[in-house]
């Protein structure tokens, strides 16, 4: 497949970049659509394995005929085997008529098992049976059916480790696993980030006639450098987000507005919960408290000087590198109260010649951080760009005696 034909299959199917993992896989899908080998699509969640079984039923003689597409886990346990095959009626409480299956639909098509690993284990001893021999039997019926179905099946799990764990069928897995497809995540395509994020803005942008956002270099650099756990989705639901919250109704004089790392940070994702910052109140703005312009220039002036302290700091400690003595010790115990250790593995000590080290100039650091906000922690580990908790790790003696005698 050349770059115009590859280029072809994008337009197509509305799949944007460039990444050399992207079209690899792209690739090998369009190559095994012409056979009827049953795919394995593996990735995680939100990259975009339904859009790939898709181009191998297009690109594949079974075109014409009809595709369905079932999330297994989304079918509760006591009902999937007959969703998949069907019932006669009578078979349970509730079959008041005899029933057709997804593979009795979709004879002479192609049938996406999205999330295959969520098959309870006598449910993929059916599948393994209608993909060797193209057999099965209606919930509830002794008569044996037949079906000419390809079957393209997707997971985010890993099923080797299922399969290790007792999760998932050794010999189904042999059989899915013959010809696999992988979908690369976000975070391995950085340089197809940004070019997702313009696609996104630009079509919501013109489907409630709003200007388009644009980012500067260092909102750029933020989105690339965000890991993005729920990929795609993840990345497209952040940028609607930012657009109807940033944006405003397009005009003659103003097309696009471009906005910078400090206002996308408002927007993206935490790393610890993972949520996404798209709920807004009634006058559109995101919940909570939303900073306004005062706010934001102060936090800037902050984070400036704090960068202009870490500079500092760091210049000192290349100066004085030939001056200090690491020496490894081993991790403390456990304390008995149950709370974690200090996790702390060498520590800088001081030289006859160099007085200064980093632990020290780091105590100083938060000394005025506490004196700044009047012993606040919290505000203080804010501000030098910690969690409370390290902060707390971190306090000078002096400080965990005020605690104590308090």
């Amino acid at each position: 497949m050349d770059s115009q034909e590859l280029q072809k299959l994008k337009n197509k199917y509305d799949i944007i970049g460039n990444d050399a993992s992207l079209n690899r896989a792209l690739e090998t899908a369009v190559k095994f659509a012409p056979t009827d080998l049953t795919v394995l699509i593996t990735g995680e969640s939100g990259v975009g394995k339904e859009n790939v079984s898709r181009i191998i039923h297009q690109y594949s003689p079974r075109r014409n005929g009809k595709f369905f597409v079932v999330n297994c886990g989304a079918i509760p346990e006591g009902t999937i085997n007959s969703e998949l095959f069907g019932h006669v009626k009578g078979a349970f409480t509730g079959a008041t008529e005899t029933r057709a299956g997804y593979f009795e639909e979709a004879d002479g098509g192609t049938l996406f098992l999205d999330e295959v690993a969520e098959l309870p284990l006598p449910s993929q001893a059916l599948l393994l049976r209608v993909l060797q021999s193209g057999e099965y039997m209606k919930v509830g019926s002794t008569k044996v059916e037949h079906t000419d179905v390809r079957v393209v099946a997707a997971t985010n799990v890993d099923l080797s480790y299922a399969v290790s764990h007792g999760k998932f069928r050794k010999d189904l897995f042999y059989r899915l696993d013959a010809a696999r497809v992988r979908m690369p995540s976000l975070r391995d395509r950085k340089d197809d980030i940004y070019l997702l994020f313009r696609k996104f803005t630009s079509d919501f942008s013109e489907k409630f006639g709003m200007c388009k956002i644009s980012l500067t270099h260092d909102a750029i650099e933020m989105l690339r450098s965000y890991r993005w756990p729920g990929n795609i989705r993840q990345l497209q639901n952040v940028t609607r987000a930012v657009t109807a919250l940033e944006s405003q109704k397009l005009t003659p004089s103003s097309e696009r507005i471009e906005i910078d790392a400090l206002t996308l940070s408002q927007y993206m994702p935490r790393e610890d919960g993972e949520t996404l910052p798209v709920v807004a109140d009634a006058e559109g703005a995101p919940s909570g408290d939303r900073m306004n312009a005062s706010e934001k220039q102060a936090i800037y002036k902050a984070l400036v000087e704090l960068n202009k302290k870490l500079t500092a700091l760091e210049a000192e400690v290349v100066r004085l590198k030939g001056e200090y003595t690491y020496v490894a010790k081993p991790l403390p115990p456990v304390r008995e109260d149950g709370m974690e250790a200090e996790w702390q593995d060498s520590e800088v000590r001081e030289t006859e010649s160099g007085p200064l080290s980093v632990k020290m100039a780091e105590e100083e650091l938060i000394r005025r951080a506490l004196d700044k906000y009047q012993g606040n922690r919290n505000k203080a580990a804010k501000e030098l760009g910690m969690s409370e908790r390290s902060l707390y790790r971190k306090l000078p003696e002096e400080y965990k005696k005020k605690k104590k005698n308090s």
